[in-house]
């Protein structure tokens, strides 16, 4: 039997923050942990002990949610659950899961989360996490699909990722490659903390880059923007290197 989605809720509604317990609740395959009020309040808890799913409202206190959702170390499968319709653009921008328009009924959100729980198994269980972040920390090379052929790639070589609608354009110090992965698929197999998204389109080897002038980074003979989305989390990333 499949491990269940564990799952946090970030909504300053009461009444909402309840409707969300009691429909994860009724259903078998998810696993509640815990309901904050704002992403200041989540931060903490969610980096010690990071779920599977996170449910996210966009209008929240002190910070709203998808400027939290670049911020997060643990990237989780993300709902936003917002009573606007106009950040939809946005959230995929985010690569949010499903966006849930309140008021949404069980139907609408059993409908999204089986279909999250098919797609996604859930993760390891907390006390292997450790272990797989070392070892991806140790990750030295990948063995990708380019083309017909199952290429190995050291990770030491990449210097950016390029995003070409169903394909990965994988810069190396050596050549370009391009494999069917998606940016999510990719990242989970990347040592975590060289590796970064700066744009919905780029992810870059934060040891690689040459400098960074007005929003956009230099790296041997490319420059690549940095969007607003993923600017916070960026720099803040950078401010813990190495």
């Amino acid at each position: 039997m499949k491990e269940k989605l564990t799952c946090c809720i970030i909504e300053d509604e009461p009444l909402a923050q309840e409707i969300l317990e009691e429909y994860i609740g009724k259903v078998p395959f998810l696993e509640w942990k815990g309901s904050y009020m704002s992403p200041l309040e989540a931060a903490e808890p969610l980096a010690r002990d990071p779920p599977n799913l996170l449910f996210l409202d966009i209008n929240l206190p002190d910070l709203d949610g998808l400027s939290f959702i670049p911020m997060l170390h643990h990237q989780p499968l993300i709902i936003l659950t917002t009573a606007y319709d106009q950040y939809a653009l946005k959230a995929y921008e985010l690569e949010v899961k499903d966006y849930l328009l309140k008021p949404f009924t069980f139907q609408r959100f059993y409908k999204g989360v089986l279909r999250l729980y098919q797609e996604h198994p859930p993760r390891h269980p907390p006390e292997k996490r450790d272990e797989i972040a070392e070892a991806r920390q140790d990750q030295t090379y990948l063995f990708l699909k380019v083309g017909h052929r199952i290429q190995k790639v050291a990770t030491r070589e990449i210097l950016f990722v390029e995003g070409m609608k169903d394909y990965l354009r994988i810069h190396t110090a050596k050549e370009k490659l391009m494999t069917l992965l998606s940016f999510a698929q990719l990242e989970a197999l990347l040592p975590s903390p060289n590796f970064v998204r700066v744009h919905r389109s780029f992810l870059v080897a934060i040891d690689k880059i040459d400098y960074i002038e007005r929003n956009r980074i230099k790296m041997a003979d490319h420059i690549i923007p940095i969007s607003d989305t993923y600017a916070e989390g960026f720099f803040q990333r950078l401010k813990g290197f190495p």
